[in-house]
């Protein structure tokens, strides 16, 4: 199983998309500071998640979320979730 996933930064109110295999494991990495692009921005919460059955699925919709450029149709996305 693969994950698409978005997380959020209320220290510098940011969103970051990425996708995965292990969704427990990767968000442990950011938190730690692990990853460079987010370790700055920690603490990070898990806000949105999808599940898909290869990776070629979900780096396709990894790439659609971060095309929208936009927070207002990932707030949209996130808040439907819930």
């Amino acid at each position: 199983m693969f994950y698409v996933y978005i997380l959020y930064s209320m220290s510098v109110d940011k969103f970051y998309i990425g996708q995965t295999n292990d969704l427990d494991k990767r968000i442990i990495r950011h938190n730690r500071g692990y990853v460079k692009s987010t370790k700055s921005y920690k603490p990070w919460k898990l806000v949105h998640f999808e599940s898909y059955n290869t990776r070629s699925e979900a780096v396709k919709r990894e790439l659609e979320i971060k095309r929208w450029k936009s927070s207002k149709r990932i707030i949209e996305l996130v808040d439907a979730s819930r």
